[in-house]
């Protein structure tokens, strides 16, 4: 059996870094994990939503009386019955729960019935007339750009369909490019495409005696859910509770608040009846919020002895009918190139547009894939024009630990070199590199990412995460938490930090999670936030704990309890007296330590000093006899950083992670078909906390890249989705999967929990580069638009053997 403690430091934990199943997986296999669709509540109605037929059109009138008429049929609902409409980010509150006046893509929601059965639903929605009128749409971000009397959003006050124009310089960009060796300019275009996860959308939701509700939701974000619900229904929040029940992936494509939760939530309040729906995989496609559509022009300055001179990209990306997270990702699609490696000049100018199209969100590795791509073939360009290996010359280009970006990151720790230089020797890159037969190839590229952003996308003064931790009669550990397991296995890290700090066995720990009735408010799964500031609260919860129970036994064995110091957050960490942050001290009393002279394990509290112990139960008792409940809450507050520039909060993180790939593939020049043979990866998580669960997202991942490489696209005429199946919408399958050498890549972060850094999202975006760039070295041709299908791979073969530009 493979030891995957392998290659990393042995730091004398008994369940942190160790690899462990996940505490869900064996319900999972054995089909006893509920999902939202499997809950059974009391004759419950079932919705169905009409749906527009018309990418672009006024809603002239809707007549709902035959469907109302219709028995069975206990409800309607339609655009009149919504006042407030509602988004993710409170400065883009754009989304109607169903659509008045207007309708902006195919597929958009315009009514809902609530009937009996499914099939009365369906029948109630055929009698539904809605009258439109055809309007002219905008299908093309480049056109949305241009000046119209008709804009999608009017409200905003512009005369085009701009969302989002962010624009940021740093350094000089003139001096960078007059120092380079080498500017290398392209254009680059991506699809857009889809989460394709297994679990479609769903909820339900039941109602009490008194009018308060229940909702039941395939969600990543439970809080923001609750807070969206309550201002859409104009009704308290306490009358609501959100539930997630297991959830069969969601990738970033749940992390909004949707139109389906506000209409079911709706009918509940009306009708007084539990209801219930689930979407049909068209429905799925037509929703969408998956990655933007981007068209990607980059220029990059390269010196032989410096490395990046400057860096400017011009980006407008497709964001479809409505807001979504698009603010968010109009940045990062330029503020992540400050890492892996130092940019001393730096411009991005990124405009995200409305068009009559499904809208797009976030999603894994958010707002970073395009632009990594771009920047991952260019340097690759940059090293052919100038002699250099590619690899060897990321090697040196790493940033180094506790560097400060030029867009004023602060990157602690840093492990990736040891990573690649690791991966560079397993592969034998320096045989293979320019030297494979035709049609055999080798490449390279590197990747950066956040562990959760250091401000929540709704601003307020509440810690990061906070998690609740009490303790039975028997000596049951139980955490609470309001952080969202959607399969990357955070209930279990959870449980994981509280055994390890209590002594407990893993089984002795139960986790109670994403329910905003009973667990602290935690932000949701996104931007890779739960391990980093989740776990710190956990972790934090865990040490007052033992703490409680040091205090008890030291009072049963007639001993001085110690004294604990609380380190206290210095007000301007970032900034203290106009100086460099202090690398050496962590943020906010980051990690504090819980090695107090006292052992827990084996069911005792063990004093090293005295020799003496009491059982763990004993202290409970104790401790119980003394507090009445044994009930701890830990919090984390991300730091105080960043620039004092417009926008500077974007991308801001409390820590980096660092991913490497080197790829082999097989091109068949006849075809185009293009084949990936194995994959190493050397990705920097800090320590792993779990390298079962690290190899899982790593994979995943890779899974997920191969799709946005090679085959998947989302494809539109005038609005109107083409693909929206998994018949027509290609997602790899196991047949693509290659074969996989996973680097132990290690850092030890100041500021994670244990060490540790983020493993879900940032290990994407350079297997994408990697690949094309390895195309090139087997076939001589760059790849600039994805997916690289083979008709695009044959033609750029085509324009390469007539001398033509390179594709």
């Amino acid at each position: 059996m493979v030891d995957l403690t392998k290659g990393y430091p042995d730091k004398g934990y008994k369940i942190i870094g160790k690899p462990v199943p996940l505490m869900d997986s064996r319900a999972k296999v054995m089909g006893q994990a509920l999902y939202t669709d499997d809950i059974r509540l009391h004759n419950p109605l079932t919705i169905k939503i009409l749906r527009s037929p018309h990418a672009s059109a006024n809603i002239l009138s809707v007549d709902v009386s035959e469907a109302l008429a219709l028995k069975g049929v206990k409800g309607v609902l339609t655009g009149a019955d919504f006042k407030n409409t509602f988004g993710v980010l409170t400065i883009s509150k754009d989304e109607p729960a169903l659509a008045r006046d207007v309708v902006r893509y195919e597929g958009e929601p315009v009514a809902a019935v609530a009937a009996e059965t499914a099939e009365i639903a369906a029948r109630a929605l055929d009698l539904i007339k809605v009258d439109y009128a055809l309007t002219d749409g905008v299908f093309d971000s480049r056109k949305a750009l241009k000046p119209t009397e008709h804009p999608l959003h009017p409200e905003l006050g512009r005369k085009n369909n701009l969302h989002k124009k962010v624009v940021q310089e740093f350094g000089d960009m003139a001096q960078g490019f007059e120092a380079a060796d080498v500017v290398v300019e392209k254009r680059f275009r991506f699809a857009s495409i889809n989460h394709a996860f297994t679990e479609p959308h769903a909820t339900q939701v039941e109602i009490d005696n008194k009018g308060n509700i229940t909702v039941y939701s395939a969600t990543q974000v439970p809080h923001y859910l609750h807070m969206a619900m309550a201002e859409v229904l104009e009704i308290p929040e306490h009358r609501i509770r959100i539930i997630k029940p297991h959830l069969g992936g969601g990738f970033g494509g749940k992390s909004d608040p949707f139109p389906h939760e506000m209409i079911a939530a709706k009918f509940a309040l009306d009708l007084g009846r539990n209801v219930k729906l689930k979407f049909s995989r068209e429905e799925v496609f037509f929703s969408h919020h998956g990655r933007h559509q981007t068209d990607l022009t980059m220029k990059l300055g390269f010196s032989k002895d410096k490395g990046i001179t400057a860096l400017g990209l011009d980006t407008l990306i497709d964001g479809g009918a409505y807001g979504s997270f698009g603010i968010v990702t109009t940045y990062y699609n330029g503020v992540l190139l400050q890492g892996p490696y130092k940019v001393p000049n730096f411009r991005f100018h990124v405009e995200r547009l409305y068009t009559n199209k499904p809208m797009c969100g976030a999603m894994r590795g958010h707002g970073g894939v395009n632009p990594r791509f771009a920047s991952e073939v260019l340097l690759d360009m940059a090293c052919a024009e100038t002699g250099l290996d590619p690899a060897e010359t990321r090697l040196k280009m790493i940033h180094k630990e506790n560097t400060l970006t030029t867009n004023e990151y602060r990157v602690t720790s840093v492990g990736l070199r040891n990573g690649l230089t690791e991966a560079i020797r397993r592969t034998n890159w320096h045989d293979k590199h320019d030297k494979l037969p035709f049609g055999k190839g080798i490449g390279v590229a590197c990747g950066f990412f956040i562990s959760g952003s250091a401000l929540p996308i709704h601003w307020n003064k509440l810690p990061a995460s906070t998690v609740r931790i009490t303790i039975d009669h028997d000596g049951g550990v139980t955490v609470f938490s309001g952080a969202t397991d959607i399969g990357q296995g955070s209930d279990t890290m959870l449980a994981q930090m509280a055994a390890e700090v209590l002594g407990q066995p893993l089984e002795n720990v139960k986790v109670i999670s994403a329910d905003t009735r009973t667990t602290p408010v935690d932000l949701g799964s996104y931007s890779s936030r739960v391990t980093f500031m989740a776990g710190n609260a956990s972790r934090n919860a865990a040490i007052r704990m033992r703490r409680l129970l040091v205090q008890a036994a030291c009072e049963l064995m007639e001993m001085i309890p110690p004294k604990y110091d609380r380190p206290e957050p210095p007000e301007d960490f970032f900034r203290q007296g106009g100086r460099k942050p202090d690398f050496e001290k962590g943020f906010l009393g980051a990690n504090p330590d819980y090695t107090d002279g006292f052992i827990f394990e084996d069911g005792l509290i063990r004093s090293e000093k005295h020799n003496a112990s009491v059982t763990f139960l004993e202290a409970v008792e104790k401790a119980l006899e003394q507090e009445g409940i044994l009930q701890v809450s830990g919090t984390y507050r991300a730091p105080k950083m960043g620039g004092k520039f417009k926008g500077s909060g974007a991308g801001l993180s409390p820590s980096y992670s660092f991913t490497a790939f080197i790829v082999e593939v097989t091109v068949d020049p006849e075809t185009g078909f293009i084949k990936v043979d194995k994959a190493t990866c050397a990705h920097d998580c800090g320590f792993p906390l779990n390298p079962l669960a690290v190899n899982g997202q790593i994979e995943g991942c890779i899974h997920m890249g191969l799709g946005q490489a090679l085959m998947e696209e989302m494809i539109y005429d005038n609005g109107a989705t083409q693909n929206p199946s998994f018949l027509e919408y290609k997602i790899p399958s196991a047949f693509e999967q290659p074969e996989v050498d996973i680097v132990p890549t290690y850092s030890d972060d100041s500021e994670g929990p244990f060490g540790a850094k983020e493993a879900g999202e940032g290990i994407l975006a350079p297997i994408i580069p990697a690949i094309a760039n390895a195309v090139y070295d087997a076939v001589g041709i760059r790849l600039t638009q994805l997916p690289m299908r083979p008709d695009r791979v044959v033609a750029a073969l085509e324009r390469e053997q007539k001398g033509g530009a390179k594709a």
